[in-house]
């Protein structure tokens, strides 16, 4: 341990609590087991347990109060039984994926087992008062990526402690005291986004206290091929603080499989972390793991003889037996009386998670094969074997899936296309129940269900009277980001530059003299965690404006937009939110790296987030105050060139609103419909005035937002009117255009309204290139608009529109 472990007290452990814990881990111990079998019988398709990890995990669990926050990993099972947030039930039921929240709370069955959150939202969508239960942030996969959140739900508690604007929102805060507990493997650590969240937690002082499971292992390669001196502790001893007055960490090492030292440290870590606001670093050595990494493989491949017999030998588990017999807390036989207790205990939650799942699952099976043996006998076809046949699967079937009644059914369905029956009719309708049933369950909730979705958002349009200046459109945003702080206290805004010089593009220029540093503030180079920082503050009812500079950057940052912001809402069923606005600016500028507009990777990967796409600052005034009446993410995606440009500024500034998915027509036409968005709406309009010379009639169509996509088919509208249409934007081919020719060619159903083929103009497939020369060759300009209008023309009426070149 490091230098404080002098001040770190025994605790006084009783008799009952230490066999109560034991229990406890002895049963976490036997799920793991017994999860195991459950995969290699069938009945799951994957398994990743905490075993080896107990006594760590009961630790730690006992310094967890209510207003807290977990941002984990998989292996966590002990600790989420300890504080009470998982029961043995719902463990099992999480391993079968059972798609019920009422069964499977943390994820409905939407993620593998392993994956524990709580539930931060009531069933309308509206906040818990979170003080009163113990949080867990939920879960994703990717080995690391818990810690860019954690430092959000860090720093929320430093907000809610400085700010005295913010003491009113006592559902989510008692001065700031709550501590976001963070675990991690150590294997994990190697990874960019532990080193970059660690170091931003130093730079803030934020209660931030991290534990380190170290077992020795990343799947199969050891410590010394993941970290320097194969110590994770030693590596980052620098963060150490030498005296209270300096800002830095408090690093600690402890055994995995010492209880009472456990105990000692965590009760003296946790208290400090929370009273000073002092990050800690807890490295649990010495940990095992019993079953290997997953049911995926043995562990015996990769670990020699000596160590499996060095892992059989520091088992916490028989570590902590042991140290209870030593001291004569209980004797071998009441020890064996517990555990007998412990693995009754574990089947019959196990028995009861299986038949809750596998009744559901086998009733609609069931009536299904009745209803198919009803069909068989009522068939008129030479079709009545096939039918019988497939009715016959479904019975012989003992583990069924959801899905296999569905497809038989369809099967059966085609034999009996032609005929008109009763039994055919039930059948239908037995399939079209359950396919609504199942769209329930597998694909609700990407976005907000609540009465604060941003889609319910009344739209306020600007109002201009003849005292209304012209001004820069950085002006424009300016006046609607001071507006909308002196409107809410839980709104900050965090980002490279934004605080002292307030933005690169002085949109909060003089926002952090009139707010303070803790509204607007400075960040360092370090997108992965300003996002993080931003997710964490929002899922504790805070309203963050996380600034990504540039658009080119948000690749840093995609990982953690992607796998945690953009499927929170799903992968908890509703179960959680976190309204985080990502600002950033993009498009025209030049350069390899400060002029793309990957929109095509935004739109793969963001699904989940609105994408909004305004063409001036006015518009994305308007975004703003419509996100923040608002409880979904969103990603806002200025135009670069548009700060400088002149534009109105509104007397209702702070009022206004820009209502989501409704696309903006910027010029009525006749003969050809143009879709486009940000700043190529300035480049689509000169080209449409310049085809207006020559008697062809465009009209001009702002999507604005490309997430979600022209909810009232006004590009449809438009088709119909002209029958022929162009996408344009900026990204390269097959992109941004591919995307808004699927939505209105396919989905909307505009094909059969055009006389002529579609068309995209797009930027080449390169990275813009420098200079204006480049980003004129490399980017679609007026004259691409043009030429590719006028070529529609003249392949429907050449002898009006002969070919020019």
């Amino acid at each position: 341990m490091m230098q404080t472990v002098a001040l770190v007290q025994k605790q006084a452990l009783g008799r009952e609590e230490i066999l109560r814990d034991y229990r406890l881990a002895y049963e976490s111990r036997q799920a793991s087991l017994t999860g195991r079998k459950e995969v290699f019988m069938g009945k799951a398709k994957f398994g990743i347990f905490g075993d080896g990890k107990e006594v760590a995990q009961l630790a730690m669990a006992k310094y967890f109060r209510n207003g807290d926050f977990r941002s984990g990993y998989y292996r966590d099972q002990t600790f989420m039984f300890a504080v009470g947030e998982l029961t043995l039930k719902q463990y099992f039921a999480q391993l079968y994926a059972h798609a019920d929240a009422e069964a499977e709370p943390a994820t409905a069955g939407r993620c593998m087992n392993g994956h524990f959150s709580t539930r931060s939202l009531d069933e309308d969508g509206n906040w818990k008062n979170l003080m009163e239960i113990k949080n867990s942030s939920a879960d994703i996969s990717p080995t690391a990526a818990q810690m860019p959140r954690l430092l959000g739900l860090a720093y929320a508690s430093k907000l809610y402690r400085l700010n005295p604007d913010l003491q009113e929102f006592t559902n989510f805060s008692v001065n700031g005291n709550e501590v976001a507990f963070g675990t991690i493997g150590n294997a994990s650590t190697s990874e960019g986004m532990f080193f970059e969240a660690f170091n931003a937690a130093g730079v803030l002082q934020v209660p931030m206290l991290i534990s380190v499971w170290d077992d020795g292992y990343g799947i199969s390669v050891p410590n010394e091929y993941q970290t320097t001196k194969g110590n994770i502790s030693k590596v980052l001893a620098g963060f150490q603080r030498e005296s209270p007055d300096e800002p830095g960490y408090e690093i600690f090492t402890v055994n995995g499989w010492d209880y009472e030292a456990l105990c000692n440290l965590y009760a003296y870590a946790v208290e400090l972390c929370r009273e000073q606001h002092v990050p800690v670093l807890i490295h649990v050595q010495e940990m095992t793991q019993p079953q290997g990494h997953s049911t995926s493989g043995s562990h015996e491949r990769y670990k020699s003889k000596e160590r499996l017999t060095w892992e059989e030998e520091h088992d916490c588990l028989k570590c902590m037996r042991e140290w209870i017999l030593a001291n004569e807390y209980a004797t071998s036989e009441m020890l064996d009386h517990l555990e007998a207790e412990g693995r009754e205990t574990v089947r019959q939650a196990r028995l009861a998670a299986w038949n809750d799942y596998i009744g559901g699952v086998k009733a609609d099976h069931n009536e299904a094969q009745q209803l198919l043996e009803r069909l068989a006998l009522e068939t008129g076809n030479d079709h009545a074997n096939q039918i019988s046949s497939i009715a016959e699967e479904l019975r012989k079937n003992t583990i069924p899936n959801r899905y296999d009644a569905i497809k038989g059914v369809k099967r059966a369905l085609r034999y009996v296309r032609n005929e008109k029956s009763i039994s055919k009719r039930e059948l239908l309708g037995w399939l079209e129940r359950v396919i609504g049933e199942n769209a329930e369950r597998y694909n609700t909730y990407l976005i907000s269900q609540s009465r604060e979705s941003p889609l319910l958002v009344e739209e306020v349009k600007p109002i201009f009277d003849e005292n209304s200046p012209l001004v820069d459109g950085r002006e424009v945003l300016r006046a609607c980001f001071a507006a909308a702080l002196a409107r809410d206290p839980r709104l900050f805004a965090i980002g490279e530059d934004v605080g002292k010089i307030g933005d690169v593009n002085q949109a909060f220029a003089g926002l952090q003299d009139k707010f303070g540093e803790l509204r607007v503030t400075d960040t360092g180079i370090r997108e992965c965690t300003i996002v993080g920082q931003g997710i964490g503050a929002a899922l504790r009812g805070l309203r963050p404006i996380a600034e990504i500079q540039y658009l080119d950057y948000l690749i840093y940052a995609i990982q953690t937009l992607s796998d945690d912001l953009a499927c929170l809402h799903y992968r908890t069923k509703g179960g959680q939110k976190a309204p985080v606005i990502i600002r950033t600016r993009g498009h025209r500028l030049e350069g390899v790296w400060h002029s793309g507009s990957p929109i095509g990777m935004v739109l793969s990967t963001l699904r989940g987030m609105h994408v909004l796409v305004p063409r001036n600052m006015t518009q994305a005034a308007g975004f703003y105050n419509t996100l923040l009446k608002s409880d979904d993410p969103a990603l806002i995606i200025e135009s670069l060139n548009g700060y400088r440009l002149k534009e109105r500024m509104p007397t209702n500034i702070g009022d206004i609103t820009v209502p989501l998915g409704v696309p903006e027509i910027l010029r009525s036409g006749e003969h050809v419909t143009v879709v486009t968005y940000g700043s190529m709406c300035r480049l689509v309009m000169e080209a449409a005035q310049q085809l207006a010379e020559f008697n062809i009639s465009v009209e001009v169509i702002d999507v604005q937002t490309l997430l979600p996509f022209d909810i009232p088919s006004m590009i449809l509208d438009s088709v119909k009117k002209t029958n022929k249409i162009i996408f344009a934007d900026e990204d390269v081919p097959g992109g941004g255009t591919a995307f808004m020719m699927q939505k209105v060619i396919d989905e909307q159903g505009a094909y059969q309204w055009l006389d002529a083929q579609p068309r995209a103009i797009s930027a080449q497939e390169h990275r813009p290139s420098y200079s204006s020369d480049g980003d004129y060759f490399s980017k679609p300009n007026v004259e691409d608009i043009f030429d590719a209008v006028y070529e529609i023309m003249h392949e429907a009426d050449p002898e009006t529109y002969p070919a020019i070149y």
